[in-house]
């Protein structure tokens, strides 16, 4: 399929699945192949059938929504923002929570793909936060549309390429090798839980002391999308609890009760004279 005529094809679907086709631009080719993959698959000719195929068949719209899923991730992916959280995000919310007696920090990884994101904040937190923390727990919950990236995120094993943002003495204690692939050790994975869920149109309930909603809702959903998304992110939070989005990414101009938090890129927090 030639990229003029896929691009094409984008702009007109992207808007009525909710997505933002500027999202898309760089990532382009990898949807455009998943796309010409199925119109082969269908035996049709290319992006103006697929087309038509969708005005008469609606049933297929899910199918392209599934092709339309972005799965770039690593561990450590932006090592200043995983940084920030160990040296300043983190252990701010830990000396609250046990100010308050909160109990358990609860962390949410949202779109959280094939669980890099997810057993990264496994072993930030036991490198770097528990030592000073020991009477604090910490659950990660990490969900995500895709079953068959959850199916790999359950399994835990991973390659060598996946690891490389890491940093060498975790990536020595926290895996253990499989032949070619990296898998984490059971103690770094008993704190994380994977759930299949679509963030537009569920999310558990919390309330979470750290969401982790980067590279997904405010790039690649529709700015409507983006703002129902913000105001149902943000009560799941509990009062100066963090949300965190991708570095290149903003928050709805309309959300108000989220503070850029500490300097940190990306880092908001909710306002604490709010109820939770």
């Amino acid at each position: 399929m030639k990229d003029t005529k896929c691009v094409e094809f984008l702009c007109w679907a992207l808007p009525r699945l909710e997505l933002h086709w500027p999202g898309f631009r760089r990532v382009r080719r990898q949807v455009c192949k998943r796309i010409e993959a199925r119109t082969q698959a269908l035996g049709l000719t290319g992006a103006t059938a697929y087309q038509a195929y969708l005005e008469n068949h609606p049933d297929e719209w899910p199918v392209l929504d599934s092709l339309c899923r972005i799965t770039i991730s690593r561990f450590c992916r932006d090592r200043q923002l995983f940084a920030a959280l160990g040296t300043r995000v983190l252990p701010l919310l830990a000396a609250r929570a046990v100010e308050v007696n909160a109990g358990p920090l609860k962390l949410w990884s949202t779109g959280c793909a094939s669980g890099e994101e997810a057993y990264t904040l496994a072993m930030l937190w036991e490198f770097q936060i528990r030592p000073s923390y020991p009477q604090l727990a910490a659950s990660i919950l990490a969900t995500d549309a895709d079953p068959a990236l959850l199916a790999r995120a359950a399994c835990g094993c991973y390659s060598s390429g996946s690891l490389k943002e890491l940093p060498a003495d975790w990536r020595a204690r926290a895996f253990t090798r499989d032949g070619d692939m990296l898998c984490v050790r059971n103690e770094y994975r008993h704190s994380v839980a994977f759930r299949e869920q679509d963030i537009r149109t569920v999310m558990p309930e919390g309330p979470f002391h750290l969401i982790l909603c980067r590279n997904l809702a405010f790039t690649y959903f529709a700015p409507p999308l983006q703002g129902k998304i913000a105001e149902r992110l943000l009560p799941r939070l509990v009062p100066g609890g963090a949300l965190v989005i991708g570095a290149h990414e903003r928050l709805p101009a309309e959300i108000s009760d989220a503070n850029p938090c500490l300097g940190a890129s990306g880092v908001y927090q909710r306002s604490i004279s709010l109820a939770p």
